[in-house]
Protein backbone atom coordinates (compact mmCIF):
# COMPACT_ATOMS: atom_id res chain seq x y z
CA UNK A 1 0.00 0.00 0.00
CA UNK A 2 2.88 2.28 0.89
CA UNK A 3 4.49 1.78 -2.35
CA UNK A 4 1.11 2.78 -3.99
CA UNK A 5 1.04 5.40 -2.36
CA UNK A 6 4.29 6.81 -2.89
CA UNK A 7 4.08 6.00 -6.89
CA UNK A 8 1.00 8.10 -6.82
CA UNK A 9 2.36 11.15 -4.82
CA UNK A 10 5.56 10.99 -6.98
CA UNK A 11 3.00 11.06 -10.25
CA UNK A 12 1.52 14.02 -8.61
CA UNK A 13 4.25 15.93 -8.12
CA UNK A 14 5.71 14.90 -11.75
CA UNK A 15 2.44 16.22 -13.53
CA UNK A 16 2.65 19.51 -11.53
CA UNK A 17 6.34 20.52 -12.18
CA UNK A 18 5.47 19.98 -15.83
CA UNK A 19 2.05 21.91 -15.51
CA UNK A 20 4.66 24.36 -13.51
CA UNK A 21 6.83 24.88 -16.31
CA UNK A 22 4.52 24.91 -19.50
CA UNK A 23 2.73 27.77 -17.57
CA UNK A 24 5.62 29.67 -16.73
CA UNK A 25 6.47 30.80 -19.94
CA UNK A 26 2.59 31.56 -20.12
CA UNK A 27 2.96 34.23 -17.51
CA UNK A 28 6.64 35.51 -18.72
CA UNK A 29 6.96 39.31 -18.72
CA UNK A 30 10.73 39.62 -19.37
CA UNK A 31 13.63 37.34 -20.68
CA UNK A 32 15.84 35.55 -17.80
CA UNK A 33 19.06 36.91 -18.14
CA UNK A 34 20.39 35.85 -14.67
CA UNK A 35 22.94 33.41 -16.92
CA UNK A 36 25.22 36.47 -17.84
CA UNK A 37 27.36 37.35 -15.47
CA UNK A 38 27.67 41.70 -15.97
CA UNK A 39 24.29 41.87 -18.50
CA UNK A 40 25.15 45.22 -20.80
CA UNK A 41 21.23 45.92 -21.26
CA UNK A 42 18.47 45.52 -18.54
CA UNK A 43 16.18 42.22 -19.63
CA UNK A 44 14.20 42.57 -22.40
CA UNK A 45 10.68 42.68 -21.95
CA UNK A 46 8.42 40.59 -23.51
CA UNK A 47 5.43 39.37 -22.82
CA UNK A 48 4.98 35.61 -24.12
CA UNK A 49 1.25 35.19 -24.24
CA UNK A 50 0.12 38.21 -25.91
CA UNK A 51 3.26 38.46 -28.11
CA UNK A 52 2.05 35.04 -29.52
CA UNK A 53 -1.52 35.83 -29.92
CA UNK A 54 -0.63 39.27 -31.33
CA UNK A 55 1.98 37.57 -33.95
CA UNK A 56 -0.87 34.58 -34.24
CA UNK A 57 1.99 31.84 -33.59
CA UNK A 58 0.15 28.89 -32.53
CA UNK A 59 3.13 26.47 -32.44
CA UNK A 60 5.78 26.45 -29.66
CA UNK A 61 8.49 25.19 -32.21
CA UNK A 62 8.01 28.63 -34.59
CA UNK A 63 10.40 29.80 -31.20
CA UNK A 64 11.00 27.00 -29.88
CA UNK A 65 13.21 25.04 -31.92
CA UNK A 66 15.12 21.56 -32.18
CA UNK A 67 18.29 21.59 -34.80
CA UNK A 68 20.19 18.54 -35.92
CA UNK A 69 22.78 19.29 -38.50
CA UNK A 70 22.48 22.80 -38.83
CA UNK A 71 18.90 21.68 -39.62
CA UNK A 72 15.61 22.69 -37.84
CA UNK A 73 13.54 19.90 -36.94
CA UNK A 74 9.78 20.63 -38.11
CA UNK A 75 7.67 18.79 -35.55
CA UNK A 76 10.36 19.04 -32.46
CA UNK A 77 9.88 21.49 -29.78
CA UNK A 78 12.39 22.66 -27.10
CA UNK A 79 9.68 24.72 -24.76
CA UNK A 80 10.70 22.53 -21.89
CA UNK A 81 14.34 23.64 -21.99
CA UNK A 82 15.61 27.06 -21.27
CA UNK A 83 17.40 28.29 -24.33
CA UNK A 84 20.83 28.49 -22.39
CA UNK A 85 20.91 24.45 -22.07
CA UNK A 86 21.70 24.36 -25.52
CA UNK A 87 23.60 27.81 -26.26
CA UNK A 88 26.54 28.89 -24.28
CA UNK A 89 27.67 32.46 -23.53
CA UNK A 90 29.87 31.84 -26.46
CA UNK A 91 29.34 30.63 -30.18
CA UNK A 92 30.09 26.73 -30.29
CA UNK A 93 30.66 25.48 -33.66
CA UNK A 94 27.43 25.46 -35.20
CA UNK A 95 25.30 27.28 -32.59
CA UNK A 96 25.43 30.77 -31.74
CA UNK A 97 25.98 32.31 -28.57
CA UNK A 98 22.77 32.92 -26.19
CA UNK A 99 23.18 36.56 -26.88
CA UNK A 100 23.35 36.16 -30.30
CA UNK A 101 20.57 33.03 -30.72
CA UNK A 102 18.39 36.51 -29.20
CA UNK A 103 19.49 38.21 -31.43
CA UNK A 104 19.18 36.36 -34.78
CA UNK A 105 15.89 34.45 -33.69
CA UNK A 106 13.78 37.23 -32.13
CA UNK A 107 15.11 40.22 -33.92
CA UNK A 108 15.65 38.31 -36.85
CA UNK A 109 11.78 37.77 -36.73
CA UNK A 110 10.94 40.94 -36.81
CA UNK A 111 12.99 42.38 -39.50
CA UNK A 112 11.75 39.85 -41.70
CA UNK A 113 8.16 39.93 -40.71
CA UNK A 114 8.66 44.20 -40.76
CA UNK A 115 6.70 43.93 -37.16
CA UNK A 116 7.81 44.25 -33.88
CA UNK A 117 11.00 45.89 -31.91
CA UNK A 118 14.31 45.55 -33.64
CA UNK A 119 16.14 48.50 -31.40
CA UNK A 120 17.85 47.77 -28.60
CA UNK A 121 15.64 50.16 -26.31
CA UNK A 122 12.81 49.28 -27.73
CA UNK A 123 13.41 45.65 -25.94
CA UNK A 124 15.63 46.42 -23.12
CA UNK A 125 14.23 49.58 -21.73
CA UNK A 126 16.55 51.62 -19.25
CA UNK A 127 14.41 50.86 -16.48
CA UNK A 128 14.12 46.94 -15.66
CA UNK A 129 10.66 46.47 -14.95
Amino acid sequence: MKKQALSLLISVLASVCISAAACAQDNMTAVDNRVFEKPERTRAVFRHESHNERAKIDVCNECHHVMKDGKKLEHESSEDKRCSDCHGLADSGETPSLRKAFHLNCRGCHEKSGKGPVMCGECHPKEDR
